[in-house]
């Protein structure tokens, strides 16, 4: 149940995306939206992370009024500010220094993971010690919030400032070179949403039930004991985890990925062949199907039995990452290049309905798995198989649909798009 409310509450965050974007751009500029949601969302943030969080765990009713509340100023925030804060990542790059917009696209997507990571060690020991509870563990995120915000208002006028297309984003939307570009981007999407289903999966109550089966002593990591009175430090090898606490291994490994793959794995395959947005992301794609199969070989061997370490899970998560560094940062690029200037936004919101869209994808076979009674139509290891032998269909096809692709970037500083048509999967032409 804690699960699938959870995944509800993300979905409702991702599906708020595409009206904060819809009303953003027209109206509001990009700047605008951010700051301005980025305060509700601070505003509320205490109050909303609170309810969610104890009301999954029901150690702590609230009224059902102050929970409903407090997520929908949460996903009104999100909403706006996700969008909007990629555009104006991308906004700030023009023809003088687009070789760096993907860099820094990995860098942006370094930073939220930084900060997922730290709130995923600091919130639950703030929320688990008696001495500080819920109002420490979730206020802190809140003024971190409000501080963030005075920040960015206060370095406004030194970035790059696109100003609201007022009703014409309506009309460039719906002309008839906005719709084809929708269209097109749209086509890609459609293989990506099966990478997030998949990667869904992994951080949510999947991979989680599984690692419950596993033998979850780890000998090669550390741990540390302070004590203060009197003081005294005390540590070793080896750690007994949580099933729960295995899924912290992606946003670690993602903080050492993205580095990575931009000054290491990129330069050495481009030596190779030339490395393009949409050849990183099919690459990526086929990534992640082969971490579905060390999945699948660990259910193998547990409906025989046997108790495999948690080790092969790691595994699976290096994998699974240096998929996502592939497919999720690069798509960040491509989306904002391949929109036109006016829809940026809200074409950044369609990536990012994607995310919603693929864990939505995952409930419905889920809903149809469970037969009436409660009986499974599938078992682990054939339900495993089905998304593994998805994703690998889902690549194998998307190469083909990038073979003929054929896109225009734009960049702000541009009146008009690039016309030189990309194939990135053949020749190498790409919008980087």
């Amino acid at each position: 149940m804690c699960w699938r409310r959870c995944r509800r509450t993300r979905r409702t965050c991702t599906r708020t995306i595409s009206f904060s974007a819809s009303i953003s751009f027209p109206f509001l500029a990009r700047l605008s939206p951010t700051v301005f949601l980025a305060s509700i969302g601070q505003s509320y943030r205490s109050q909303s992370s609170t309810a969610l969080a104890i009301s999954l765990s029901h150690a702590w009713p609230l009224p059902g009024g102050l929970q409903a509340i407090g997520l929908f100023l949460i996903c009104l925030g999100a909403g706006g500010i996700k969008p909007c804060v990629s555009a104006n990542v991308g906004d700030q790059f023009g023809e003088s220094n687009k070789h760096l917009l993907s860099k820094m696209f990995g860098w942006f997507y370094f930073s939220i993971n930084a900060g997922s990571f730290i709130s995923s060690l600091l919130c639950p020991w703030l929320l688990g010690n008696p001495k500080y509870g819920p109002g420490w563990a979730f206020g802190i995120p809140g003024i971190a919030m409000l501080i963030a915000t005075l920040f960015f208002w206060g370095g406004r006028k030194k970035m790059v400032h696109v100003p609201p297309a007022g009703l014409g984003y309506l009309r460039e939307t719906f002309s008839r070179e906005g719709l084809t570009t929708l269209a097109r981007i749209a086509m890609v999407y459609v293989f990506i949403l099966v990478f997030w289903a998949l990667w869904g999966m992994s951080n949510g109550a999947e991979w989680t039930l599984q690692a419950e089966k596993m033998d979850l002593h780890v000998s090669w990591l550390p741990w540390i004991n302070i004590s203060f009175s009197p003081f005294h430090i005390s540590g070793g090898w080896g750690l007994d985890l949580l099933a729960a606490q295995v899924q912290t291994a992606n946003p670690i490994l993602i903080l050492i990925f993205i580095p990575l793959v931009n000054y290491v794995i990129y330069p050495a395959i481009d030596k190779i062949f030339p490395l393009t947005p949409l050849r990183k992301i099919g690459i990526g794609l086929f990534i992640t199907a082969l971490s579905f199969v060390v999945i699948v070989w660990i259910q193998g061997q547990i409906d025989a039995g046997s108790r495999p370490h948690i080790d092969w899970q790691f595994l699976a998560y290096i994998v699974l990452t240096l998929g996502e560094a592939m497919v999720s940062i690069t798509g960040l690029e491509f989306s904002y290049t391949q929109a036109p200037n006016t829809m940026k936004s809200s074409v950044m919101a369609l990536w990012l309905l994607t995310v919603a869209s693929g864990e939505l994808f995952v409930g419905l076979v889920n809903k149809w798995i469970l037969g009436a009674g409660g009986a499974h139509k599938l078992s682990n290891y054939q339900y495993f198989t089905f998304f593994t032998w998805l994703m690998f269909g889902a690549a194998v096809v998307f190469v083909i649909v990038a073979c003929f692709y054929k896109g225009r970037t734009y960049l702000q500083s541009q009146l008009t798009p690039d016309e030189i048509a990309t194939e990135p999967i053949l020749h190498g032409g790409t919008p980087s």
